[in-house]
């Protein structure tokens, strides 16, 4: 296989391989050149400057992760992908013969002498000039099947500087190629663990191309071109990544429908091996790439995700503001979504990282370490055995038992347990994966076909739908005869009698269509605004399908949240942006976490399922000129209604109120909205003629009376009596209720089991409302109506029983 090539190397660190490799690969794509670009070693952050300089992925070549044999194969595979390119470039690590410490595996010259690459070194001229020839005439001779093929010398300060080293060099006869003068133009920032990657730096690419010019300038191309003809042709099959996971037992699958897989991307995950991405492909699945600074969710039918490493610490305030990306990661991982996650990634699913708030797949925590951890490690599980490398300055501590991903032996012998296994499912095996060691899968195929398993695993059996929930999934679908009702939130069995009354007085009328004035007036009246500012609905479901018809460009829904207003948004073709509320905060809103540019923001208030009253000041505290702001107050008559917004200063406000609950009312399907008229003339707009039934203008006009009032209250004024009780019996059996203001409750039964108590409940007879239907949720929450003291005795005895027939620890 013809394959010109050339690689960079150095006496020492810091001498400019990174510089004089990354330029020449632009200048000579600059030329008309397509170069290969590739890099010895595990190192990350120079094939991110690689790939920017080329236009092509950067690629590493490390015979310690990948073996000898891997070497030349992924060389001609990364010339030919994605297409055949001119020219190889390889920058080499450290000194030219430096590599891992007792063996030299992993050098430049190693990685020189398998692929018959000649070697350019670049020389640091600086601190001396004649004794430069002498190091490489040592370079020459160390090892006769390493051949130095040509020298470029960097940080040249004169003419005569560089004349006196070139008049050495041709004593040797090797050619200098180019001769770079000192400048403080070109530079690459540093951190903690090198370089700052490419994809962090401000205006990497135009720095880039400057660096190019500068190549350019000083170096022979032409020159550096004939000695990269030079090398030999190499006799060599590339490596096929459908081939590589087929050596380690995986099938080829046929799939309808690619499964995804996500892969954390951006400015806080900007390292990864591009066979990584390839073997995926190679397996049949969709990669899509997640920035987890912007995106606000993963993937629709996402079926896999791989974290790679990156700088999550130094992105950590970003990333812990994005609850909603996290708690859709902990959803997902919940539900068994296969997830492997490497050194950032490692951080990303601890519960926290210096302080800030993570995703918590993992009941670790993370923090900055004084020391640095870098090197080759040998790892194994049970009879897995993986060579791979680490490098970071951060450490984990477990908070609770956890199973560790890998074994390592220490170079002192010791014994290291490193990382974790998860199960988040509960499934019986572990479908996370997580560890500061990276490997390079082309090496270690077994664990991309493990992976690969998993994924298909997942999507065979759930296609990738039920990690995200179901919107359209409701309370009464929970209940079933003979079960004692803790599911749905309506608080009476049957409208009271005069409510009877006065929808069935109407039944003479009910042959002529619906007229919804009377009770829009009556409506208003009762809330002491204009007509204008009320539209009557067919519940508070067409008044979400109202609002969507609207077509915001930018919504937002505050979740844990009644689903239907995102349901409606979706179902009309709009994106919704999720922010979910934290746990750790009782689930409060925190109004600075609403995106800016929103044009349209949903919360509920009091919330359900949460029960949560927010400060009205904190809502209001949402309104924006230009943003419409939603407010599903469908509980707030069972609160003294200090917190609702309907009022005179409506301004891009909407507030939706229902009468369902409170009055028996599920079948009439009676609900009103209250705001700005503007918006209220733009709702009535879209809203079909006679959608609001005669019966249901009647249970709205009846619903104002001085009746009703006096009927809304009693049930108001029992509710925090009653839902004490709830509270208490809850609390005593040692669960965690989120304090309420509504006429249910939200409990997380974790301490429990790790698993869904509906099922079970509903074996013991009681019917409750599950929480993972809920964005923001899982499987161990329940929400419970507000019932009798007796009822909730019988629930508490039933949750008591449960906990004495759980498995307990040896």
């Amino acid at each position: 296989m013809r394959l010109p090539r050339i690689l960079i190397a150095a006496a020492a660190s810091g001498g400019g391989k990174t510089t004089v490799a990354t330029g020449l690969m632009a200048a000579l794509r600059a030329s008309g050149q397509t170069v290969a670009p590739f890099k010895v070693g595990p190192d990350y952050i120079d094939p991110g400057y690689h790939s920017m300089a080329s236009g092509r992925p950067g690629r590493n070549l490390d015979s310690v992760m990948c073996g000898n044999e891997l070497i030349a194969p992924l060389l001609a595979h990364g010339f030919l992908t994605p297409h055949p390119a001119d020219v190889a470039v390889i920058e080499g690590v450290m000194g030219l013969f430096d590599g891992q410490l007792g063996t030299g595996r992993g050098s430049s010259a190693e990685i020189a002498t398998t692929t018959q690459t000649p070697v350019v070194v670049v020389i640091d001229t600086a601190h001396a000039s004649l004794t430069h020839a002498a190091v490489v005439a040592g370079l020459a001779t160390f090892d006769p099947n390493v051949t130095i093929a040509g020298v470029i010398l960097n940080r040249v300060a004169s003419p005569r500087h560089g004349a006196e080293i070139v008049r050495g060099l041709d004593r040797l006869g090797i050619t200098v190629l180019g001769q770079i003068p000192r400048t403080e133009s070109i530079f690459v920032p540093s951190r903690h663990l090198g370089l700052v990657p490419a994809g962090e730096w401000e205006d990497s690419a135009a720095k880039v191309s400057k660096l190019g010019d500068l190549i350019a300038e000083h170096v022979d191309l032409d020159a550096v071109m004939k000695v990269a003809e030079s090398a030999p042709d190499l006799d060599v099959e590339p490596w096929n990544p459908r081939v590589a996971l087929e050596s380690a037992g995986w099938s080829s699958h046929c799939f309808d429908e690619p499964p995804v897989v996500g892969i954390f991307a951006g400015r806080a995950f900007t390292f990864r091996y591009p066979e990584t991405t390839e073997m995926l492909q190679a397996a049949g699945f969709r990669v899509v790439d997640i920035d987890p600074l912007t995106d606000r969710r993963l993937p629709d039918h996402i079926q896999g995700l791989y974290l790679g490493g990156g700088f999550p610490q130094i992105h950590a305030t970003d990333l812990e503001d994005n609850t909603e990306l996290a708690a859709d990661v902990r959803a997902h991982a919940e539900a068994g979504m296969p997830i492997v996650a490497e050194c950032a990634g490692l951080l990303y699913l601890c519960r926290h990282l210096d302080g800030h708030t993570m995703a918590g797949v993992l009941p670790m925590d993370a923090e900055m370490a004084k020391r640095l951890t870098m090197g080759y490690r040998v790892a194994t599980r049970d009879s897995i055995e993986v060579v791979g490398h680490e490098f970071h300055r951060t450490t984990t501590t477990p908070i609770a038992d956890v199973d560790p991903a890998w074994h390592i032996t220490m170079p002192d012998g010791t014994d290291r347990a490193e990382g974790a296994l998860g199960d988040p499912a509960r499934q019986g095996r572990p479908t996370v994966q997580a560890s500061y060691l990276h490997l390079h899968w082309a090496g270690q195929p077994s664990q991309a076909a493990w992976f690969a398993s998993e994924v298909t695993r997942f999507h065979e059996g759930t296609d990738g739908t039920h990690a995200e929930p179901d919107l359209n999934h409701h309370g009464d679908s929970d209940i079933a005869e003979g079960l004692v009702d803790f599911a749905v939130n309506v608080r009476v069995s049957e409208p009271p009698q005069w409510l009877r009354d006065a929808i069935t007085s109407t039944a003479h009328d009910w042959a002529r269509y619906p007229d919804a004035t009377p009770a829009r007036g009556a409506l208003a009246a009762m809330h002491q605004v204009g007509a204008d500012k009320v539209l009557p609905t067919a519940g508070a479901a067409e008044a979400f399908l109202l609002i969507a018809a609207t077509g915001p460009r930018h919504a937002v829904v505050v979740h844990p949240q009644f689903t239907e207003p995102e349901a409606a948004l979706r179902a009309t073709g709009i994106d919704v942006e999720r922010v979910i509320l934290d746990v750790s905060d009782e689930f409060a809103l925190n109004p600075a976490h609403v995106p800016e540019a929103a044009d349209l923001v949903v919360i509920g208030n009091p919330t359900n399922p949460t029960g949560r009253l927010h400060p009205a000041s904190d809502v209001l505290a949402l309104r924006r000129p230009g943003r419409v702001l939603v407010v599903d107050e469908a509980f707030m008559d069972a609160t003294d209604e200090s917190q609702s917004l309907i009022g005179e200063d409506m301004d891009d406000l909407l507030v939706v109120r229902s009468l369902t609950k409170t009055y028996g009312l599920a079948g009439i399907r009676a609900g009103y909205v209250v705001g700005d008229p503007r918006l209220i003339a733009r709702l009535a707009a879209h809203q079909g003629p006679w959608s609001v039934s005669t019966p249901a203008v009647a249970a709205m006009t009846a619903c104002t009376s001085e009746e009703a009032w006096r009927f809304r209250n009693q049930l108001r004024d029992e509710i925090p009596a009653a839902r004490a009780d709830l509270v208490g019996r809850l609390r005593g059996l040692g669960l965690h209720v989120i304090d309420s203001d509504a006429p249910f409750v939200l409990v997380d039964t974790s301490s429990i089991s790790d698993d869904s108590l509906r099922q079970p409940l509903a074996d013991c007879g009681f019917a409750v409302r599950r929480g993972e239907t809920f964005p923001g949720l899982g499987p161990t929450w329940i929400r419970l109506a507000v019932r009798d003291p007796k009822t909730h005795a019988e629930l508490a005895q039933a949750l008591s029983d449960l906990t004495a027939h759980q498995p307990t620890e040896n």
